[in-house]
């Protein structure tokens, strides 16, 4: 099978030496669940994925031949993440983390609240040993070129520098694993390319990983900007998960704007009308790779297990895409390829806290 999500033919193996096993998927989050999040399972088990939806069967409708790990509870958008998980114990987020956690799972996909994502990853399957904090890596489409990784998108809004230099050894392991980059090219977003650019964060994590603190599977290639994370001058974009989160929802919107605008300017007049005609089949492919269903959704990387959160508005076919990324993630060993990244350079944070 071949999977728009990137996702090899077979069946995802555990990283906890198991069989065969299948990938949770949280049915009851996200704004247009559980229908498009069961239609997008269902397709993916169509495919030959293995799956297991979690969430409530009263609400589920038709599954087929799915199984469904039973959760009686629902942590809504708007909740507060850490305190939900911890109240909501029988949530189908917490449950799906558990089937992860457990080994009855391989891998969990999520398009429910972000934050409590996180939280229930974060708690019931832990922490990489040597990882500090968990970040959110996210594929920016590159036109004609492979995506962009940009990270971290969300989960840290405040940072240190010594976060920052493990944020990008995570992010060129997932970019190899996920992209089959061979050396990704890992550029620290500033206001300027030059080294004196930037705030003292960005100051500083520049001394560290032009000094080499990231390690030898870190080629870092300085400063990059804005402007430069849809391009292929870089292959992984470090930031803080303030700015990656500003940065990635002023894409997604700037994204839509000028689409919005193109189909505009084609209903116009009866002249563009018939030039749609033309340039419509034209342009659908860029579209496609634009659009974020086609990569299914963001990666938590340092927790040991792999998480898929998938954008709150997921359609089935984002679904059905990030069940793909999730069972690439696990077939290539992405949880390993970090520990490996992270361990390779243990001494990497100790050396940043002592930089300077």
């Amino acid at each position: 099978m071949a999977d728009p999500g990137g996702a090899p033919d077979g069946a995802a193996k555990s990283d906890h030496g198991g069989g065969t096993l299948p990938v949770a998927v949280d049915a009851m989050g996200g704004d247009r669940a559980p229908e498009e999040i069961v239609a997008g399972t269902l397709q993916a088990a169509d495919a030959g994925l293995p799956v297991v939806l979690v969430g409530d069967p009263a609400r589920l409708g038709d599954t087929g031949s799915v199984p469904v790990v039973e959760a009686s509870e629902v942590i809504e958008m708007d909740e507060d993440p850490a305190r939900a998980v911890r109240t909501k114990k029988d949530s189908s987020l917490v449950r799906a983390a558990e089937a992860v956690r457990d080994a009855r799972a391989a891998a969990m996909v999520s398009a429910g609240n972000t934050g409590a994502a996180m939280a229930s990853a974060l708690f019931r399957m832990g922490r990489i040993a040597g990882v500090a904090r968990p970040a959110i890596a996210t594929a920016i489409p590159v036109p004609g070129s492979t995506p962009t990784v940009l990270l971290d998108s969300g989960a840290n809004v405040e940072c240190s520098a010594a976060w920052l230099v493990q944020f990008a050894q995570m992010g060129a392991a997932f970019a190899r694993q996920r992209f089959g980059i061979a050396a990704p090219r890992v550029g620290l977003l500033s206001i300027g390319e030059e080294a004196v650019k930037g705030n003292p964060l960005v100051k500083e994590v520049y001394g560290l990983l032009e000094a080499g603190h990231g390690g030898p599977a870190v080629t870092f290639i300085g400063n990059v900007e804005g402007r430069d994370v849809m391009s292929d001058r870089v292959d992984v974009v470090v930031t803080d998960g303030f700015t990656g989160n500003v940065v990635l929802k002023t894409l997604e919107g700037a994204m839509k704007t000028v689409f919005d605008a193109v189909l505009g300017a084609f209903t116009a007049t009866e002249e563009t009308k018939a030039a749609s005609k033309i340039m419509v089949p034209a342009l659908m492919p860029i579209v496609a790779e634009l659009d974020p269903d086609t990569h299914g959704g963001a990666m938590l990387l340092g927790v040991d297990g792999v998480c898929v959160i998938s954008h709150g508005s997921s359609s089935a076919r984002a679904i059905f895409n990030a069940i793909g990324v999730a069972h690439h993630a696990v077939s290539e060993g992405l949880v390993d390829q970090l520990r490996a990244a992270v361990g390779a350079t243990a001494g990497a944070a100790a050396g940043a806290a002592r930089y300077g």
